[in-house]
């Protein structure tokens, strides 16, 4: 059973948190749909579909490995849950009362032709529950994630809840589907299956009761970092394939950016087509995942003074990043600031108020629930099973 500490996947995380915000300030850049654009370069997608088919589905493996290994040191399923609920559900309501508002407000007024000033939106439009330039109201935004993992983590403690016979049973069956050679054929199977075989396709609607074929892809990677938890077999088979499952990734990676370059801008590609982008991107989303995991624990699994802070901070950076991303895009959409200084001053605005949000939020005891810290005198040394869009 695999119940020692692998530091790798805390790196891992916070390394995939710090992609995250250069995807999402990238987004602002591309020709994809987002809250607020700077520019619709086509060629940016190039670089984002690096992480675009993975970068969800290995947080939500990280989390499922996390949740299992801070369900291991609790009181029992109970207790787990409702220390859940508070580390992540006061968050979500802070986010989604005082972090995320402005966000459909920008885009309403960016790409809606919206023209009442914020303070009036927030007072009598955000909290109306109804639809506003067809943007649902109030909006949880980025915060999706931790609405999803609070769903998955109440139906694990139920899981939980199985007699332990069936549980080693489930165990043994997962080591028979990913602790061999096979792992890599199950994994892109059913990243493709889910995509293709529940409504919604490749388009998530972040809506918890309608979002049946992300909830089959994410549940499904839940359920496999819960496994991962407690098979050393199966993180040895990762261990073992990384440099395979690395090409095939980097392969997949090539097939989408040819399909960019040949087909840029958003229109959607011809029928004929989209097979081929399916598969490469179920085999990047599922392969960069064996290989990342395999990286980290092949080469990071090792402390560092460092890394304590760095995994605390990553949840307040999540929190806030998106909207300090869209502000100050906001802002610099009335500058004459060339395109690639506004990248720049994207990057660097969005890290360095990130940085400030966490410092001041962790040194304020009454905020630190609401942005995921635990109290100062209980702060401990595990892996927060959270992460996001």
């Amino acid at each position: 059973m695999a119940q020692g500490r692998h530091y790798g996947l805390d790196w891992l995380r916070v390394v995939a948190f710090q992609l995250l915000i250069l995807y999402h300030v990238g987004m602002a850049f591309v020709t994809w749909d987002y809250h607020v654009k700077l520019a619709t370069i086509p060629w940016v997608a190039i670089p984002l579909q690096l992480t675009s088919p993975w970068r969800l589905s290995l947080l939500f493996v990280v989390s499922g490995y996390a949740s299992m290994a801070l369900l291991a040191r609790s009181d029992g399923a109970g207790a787990f849950l409702r220390q859940r609920v508070l580390r992540l559900g006061l968050p979500l309501l802070f986010g989604v009362l005082v972090l995320t508002p402005v966000q459909p407000w920008i885009q309403l007024v960016t790409q809606r032709h919206y023209n009442a000033d914020f303070w009036f939106f927030l007072t009598h439009r955000y909290f109306a529950f109804h639809k506003l330039g067809g943007i649902p109201l109030p909006n949880w935004m980025h915060l999706w994630f931790v609405g999803y993992l609070l769903a998955y983590t109440a139906i694990l403690c139920l899981g939980v809840q199985m007699p332990q016979s069936w549980r080693e049973t489930l165990r043994r069956a997962g080591d028979r589907l990913f602790a061999g050679p096979q792992l890599l054929v199950v994994g892109v199977a059913y990243v493709l299956g889910a995509r293709l075989g529940f409504e919604g396709g490749w388009d998530d609607t972040h809506n918890l009761i309608d979002d049946w074929a992300a909830h089959g892809v994410y549940f499904g990677m839940f359920l496999f970092g819960v496994h991962l938890r407690g098979s050393e077999r199966t993180m040895e088979a990762i261990v073992r394939l990384w440099k395979p499952a690395a090409a095939l990734a980097f392969g997949g990676w090539l097939v989408l950016a040819w399909l960019e370059y040949s087909h840029p801008g958003p229109q959607p590609l011809v029928e004929s087509m989209r097979p081929i982008l399916w598969v490469a991107r179920s085999v990047e989303s599922w392969c960069a995942i064996v290989a990342l995991i395999g990286i980290a624990e092949s080469f990071f699994n090792r402390d560092h003074p460092w890394r304590q802070m760095l995994a605390e901070a990553v949840f307040p950076f999540y929190l806030v990043h998106q909207t300090i991303i869209l502000i100050v895009a906001y802002w610099l959409i009335g500058t004459g600031i060339g395109t690639f200084a506004r990248f720049l001053i994207l990057v660097a605005a969005t890290m360095a108020g990130c940085w400030a949000f966490y410092l001041i939020t962790r040194a304020i005891p009454p905020l630190r629930p609401f942005v995921g810290l635990a109290p100062r005198r209980s702060v401990s040394e595990s892996l927060e099973p959270i992460g996001t869009n």
